[in-house]
């Protein structure tokens, strides 16, 4: 019976090394954690509802904590007049984003919303309400001011998150860990497996 040859003992051993490290990259890939789009799960008023008290806050709430880039978000309130209520900047609270104003003319009012969701990606919605306040409510004066607030910061991270999109979603630092991770654990295995194939048959 004839032995395997030195040569032919060393590829198997590259390629049970390769394939080790081949399952260890896999193993980490599905504890990384996934990044996604906020999305919105409440609203304050509620879309296509009647209000008859004046809300005092114009709200949108996500599935998760928003970025606040120091300028909060945009939130525009327009009525059926055409003014905008408020003036328009929107304050990020953990996982909202919030609009003080107070409504005017009664009828079909529009909110335009934007903010920054936790994977550094503009988000943005549209819903709208109808305004039939009840009598002696204190009714608001709008302007027809067109107001947009935190333009700077938030077309830098538009550019940025628009260059991105061509590679796929930025990662968060936790991703770059477990991807930084796998990268030295798979660099480890061909480290190993060079030093293996350069030592010569006893």
């Amino acid at each position: 019976m004839t032995s395997a040859s030195p040569r032919r003992a060393g590829r198997r051993t590259v390629g049970g090394l390769l394939g080790a490290a081949a399952a260890l990259a896999l193993a980490l890939l599905p504890a990384m954690p996934a990044a996604a789009h906020n999305f919105p799960v409440a609203w304050n008023p509620e879309p296509d509802s009647t209000v008859t008290e004046q809300p005092g806050t114009i709200s949108i709430t996500t599935n998760d904590d928003l970025l606040d880039l120091g300028n909060g978000g945009i939130v525009q309130v327009v009525g059926p007049d055409g003014l905008h209520y408020g003036d328009g900047c929107g304050t990020v609270v953990g996982a909202s984003v919030e609009l003080e104003a107070l409504l005017g003319e009664p009828g079909a009012y529009e909110v335009a919303w934007q903010a920054v969701s936790t994977d550094g990606h503009p988000i943005s919605g549209e819903f709208g309400f109808t305004w039939a306040p009840a009598a002696g409510v204190e009714l608001g004066t709008g302007s027809d001011a067109d107001f947009v607030c935190g333009t700077s910061n938030a077309d830098e991270e538009t550019d940025a998150s628009e260059s991105a999109s061509d590679e796929g979603a930025p990662l968060v630092p936790e991703e770059a860990l477990w991807i930084g991770g796998a990268v030295l654990a798979i660099g480890a295995a061909v480290g190993v497996t060079l030093l293996l194939t350069r030592r010569k048959p006893d």
